[in-house]
């Protein structure tokens, strides 16, 4: 772990106004670490209230079609069983704009693993056998889950997130036409699944008509908020508490089943109600990153310079609702394009609802991308990096709008240095270890810095300690250090007199945990905080009184305005792997993150997410990956048996390095997001080290044995 500053950079921004300043970045350990090694952190089904009962969910086991006929006879006699909710017996929900979430409120079966029914009983054994012994009867309809680039239902949305489904800028086919060197390739992903290690777990209970819920999720306001409409409540009817989340990965981004069935069985019952969803359901209620199909063409001249860039995607979505993975978006602003194409479609299939799944749009679209980027300076005869440095734009080439701060050539050419990119003799198949062929590849990597309107609370004690509060949620990142640091850095005050509440939706209202914005919009809000409740102890004569001083600040009007800059963090992704001649067995041998996310709050916990993501992205080139089984139209992969996912033994050696990168237009802190920005990349950089390692272009992810060793030998 190491930092560095930008090639040029300007002096240090400090935060203002305020004392002098109290720094940032420092290494401080998590404040619940101690609590999570010692298993005494309490997560969504850890929580047990007296006369708690249990839940277990029943999947359709068709692909598409309707039910005539729900027998919960046999379930009902069982001993400990409370109840069997089913579409003509559940509590009737209100609207919502989620179809995922309207539960067992009508016949259809829009695909698979659609939840049918919900047995209650005393304990997880009674009430796993009472679902067994539900019995379902259906009328199944056709059914189309299979994702082809000339699917029938194809169409462009009109907006995906960040933008319109299609966007076209000078005269692609003309450019394309005329370069002297063209790449036209077509990349392959199969659909992945988030798989927390904590599965989707709700605890519900409703008490004189007030509604509490321990959740697993990454933003218990919106959690709050959906059960309002679904429940008819008012939010302040409702408590809401996700106090620690085990991973999430997008797929608790947004409300799921098992809080909603939940919070439905213990109305029922009028008993406190826990449900876990069993680890081989969450495949298709939980959301997945869609399968993609990506088509990239790339025109240059003799200089390396693009003159003609086209990004088109292929995806699917379910039939009750829309979700695009946006994987074209970063081509609009990635790198110099004067002629550009890139569009977005999609085809709605009797498939599960995909949803966010780390970083997503930049994760595959950002490895198509950069893998023909490799292509290309291969058909150049140019160093990979020095392509990316000829192309990098000077403002957003979608917008024209300036850069906020870009480092890009910094992290390539620090990047280069640290992980001894030269001399390289830019040959494939040329480095031999006995049965091993070794290679290098490079990938460049973005992410959106965003940041949404939230609310925090800052309150001083008489006693010279400070309590701030928001609902912030931590998945695991450390957001309760990071933000005591910020605190204590707008307040001028020891980090050790800062306590911090989060995780509760009877705190002040505060986006979830998400798009690696958490840190920016929560921090935002509470410096703001902070920053009002300084003034007023500056203004304030004698002692505080008893009850000390609070103040409540929100960022709504700051963060609607638009910004008249691109706003974007930058990384650089290096990769060393050894392919097996005899098994096709591919492994890394070392990876190398360089990147440029604004002021870096604190080193720990921030290297701890790169190196993360590094290793997720790791899991994405070679070892995550599914199938939608043509004719149950379910997922093929759906437990950890079956889905494999890296664990330390694949990660041999991993370093995460980034720039001290000053950015005075993004938030009082100057930080961007960091959490995904360290997945994108990875897996181009590690496809086209195994380009060099064995001169075979793989362009169908996951990178496995079988399709190694079937290029070898060819």
């Amino acid at each position: 772990m190491s930092h560095d500053p930008p090639e040029h950079a300007p002096a240090p921004n400090l935060l203002a106004p305020g004392p002098p300043p109290h720094p940032l970045g420092a290494p401080l350990a998590r404040r619940e670490g101690r609590e999570k090694a010692a298993g005494t952190a309490r997560y969504a089904a850890d929580h047990t209230p007296p006369g708690c009962a249990y839940a277990w969910p029943v999947p359709a086991t068709v692909a598409r079609g309707r039910i005539t006929a729900v027998d919960t006879r046999e379930a009902l006699a069982q001993p400990g069983v409370l109840a069997v909710l089913t579409h003509e017996n559940a509590p009737r929900l209100g609207t919502t704009d989620d179809a995922t979430l309207a539960l067992l409120q009508d016949d259809r079966v829009p695909h698979r693993g659609w939840y049918v029914a919900l047995a209650v009983a005393d304990t997880p054994e009674a009430a796993r056998a009472a679902a067994d012994a539900v019995h379902v009867e259906y009328a199944t309809d056709r059914h189309d889950v299979l994702l082809t680039a000339d699917h029938p239902g194809l169409y462009v949305p009109k907006e995906v997130f960040g933008g319109p489904g299609a966007r076209e800028r000078g005269d692609f086919d003309a450019a394309f036409a005329a370069a002297p060197t063209t790449v036209d390739v077509t990349y392959t992903m199969t659909p992945q699944h988030n798989h927390p290690m904590e599965p989707h777990a709700a605890t519900a209970q409703w008490t004189d008509g007030h509604l509490t819920v321990h959740d697993s999720s990454q933003g218990a306001t919106k959690v709050c908020e959906e059960l309002a409409g679904l429940f008819t409540l008012g939010t302040d009817e409702i408590t809401v508490l996700s106090e620690h989340v085990g991973g999430g990965f997008g797929s608790k981004g947004t409300p799921r089943p098992q809080v909603v069935l939940a919070a439905m069985a213990a109305r029922y019952t009028g008993r406190p109600v826990k449900l876990a969803l069993p680890r081989r359901q969450m495949a298709t209620v939980v959301g997945h990153r869609t399968p993609t199909l990506q088509r990239v063409r790339l025109g240059a001249g003799p200089d390396g310079v693009l003159t003609a860039l086209a990004h088109e995607s292929v995806s699917h979505t379910s039939t009750i609702a829309e979700f695009v993975e946006q994987a074209a978006m970063p081509a609009r602003m990635m790198y110099t394009s004067p002629n550009s194409r890139t569009v977005h479609r999609v085809a709605p299939l009797d498939v599960p609802t995909p949803s966010w799944m780390r970083a997503p749009g930049e994760a595959p679209g950002m490895y198509a991308l950069e893998s023909a980027m490799d292509e290309l300076a291969v058909a150049l005869g140019l160093d990979p990096v020095e392509l990316r440095v000829r192309n990098d734009p000077a403002t957003e080439p979608d917008s024209d709008r300036p850069f906020s701060s870009r480092h890009l050539i910094a992290c390539l050419h620090r990047g280069a240095e640290r992980f001894g990119w030269l001399p390289r003799d830019p040959r494939p198949g040329v480095r031999r270890h006995g049965d091993l062929l070794l290679g290098t590849g490079v990938a460049a990597a973005t992410y959106p810095a965003f940041a949404s309107a939230s609310t925090a609370q800052a309150h001083a004690d008489p006693d010279g300690g400070y309590r701030i509060r928001i609902n912030a949620t931590d998945i695991g990142t450390g957001a309760r250090t990071v933000l005591a640091q910020i605190a204590a850095a707008a307040l001028g005050a020891p980090e050790d007199r800062v306590h911090v509440d989060i995780g509760s939706s009877d705190l002040p209202p505060a986006v979830l945990a998400g798009g690696s914005s958490g840190t920016a919009s929560w921090g935002w809000a509470v410096h703001k905080a902070c920053t009002a409740l300084l003034a007023r102890l500056r203004a304030h004569d004698g002692p505080l009184p008893a009850e000390g001083l609070t103040v409540t600040e929100d960022t709504r009007e700051e963060t609607a305005e638009p910004s008249p800059y691109a706003q974007h963090a930058f990384g650089a992704v290096f990769a060393e792997v050894q392919a097996d001649t005899r098994t096709g067995e591919v492994r890394v041998r070392r990876l190398l993150g360089q990147y440029a996310a604004g002021r870096i709050l604190n080193s720990r916990t921030a290297r701890s997410q790169f190196i993360g993501g590094m290793t997720m992205g790791l899991g994405m080139a070679l070892m995550e990956g599914s199938a939608v089984d043509p004719e149950f139209g379910d997922f093929t992969a759906c437990d950890l048996a079956a889905y494999h996912l890296p664990c330390c033994a694949d990660v041999l050696d991993v370093e995460a390095h980034w720039l001290d990168e000053d950015d005075p237009h993004l938030n009082p802190m100057g930080s961007k997001g960091i959490g995904e920005i360290g997945i994108v990349g990875t897996a181009a950089a590690i496809g086209n080290a195994l380009w060099h390692a064995t001169g075979a272009r793989l362009r169908d992810l996951p990178l496995t044995p079988d399709k190694v060793l079937t290029a070898l030998l060819t």
